[in-house]
């Protein structure tokens, strides 16, 4: 499969602390977003939950509140 090259804008900070993480894991930067866009590709979507929902700071969706309609 032929490869190019492509060009992206990613905020200073958030590339360093990503870079990091995939060297952890024994990945470059290029072969962590090569898999991401081969897991959209399978699973025909973004391959995790995006939502508007607020965390708590462990990172659990937070609680919803319960109505009071009962």
């Amino acid at each position: 499969m032929a490869k190019i090259s492509t060009s992206i804008s990613i905020d200073a900070d958030v590339k360093a602390q990503a870079q990091e993480l995939f060297a952890e894991l024994g990945l470059d930067l290029s072969t962590a977003v090569n898999l991401f866009l081969r897991q959209c590709i399978y699973e025909d979507g973004i391959p995790f939950l995006v939502s508007r929902r607020k965390r708590t700071e462990s990172g659990c969706p937070a609680e919803e509140p319960q109505s009071a309609e009962h």
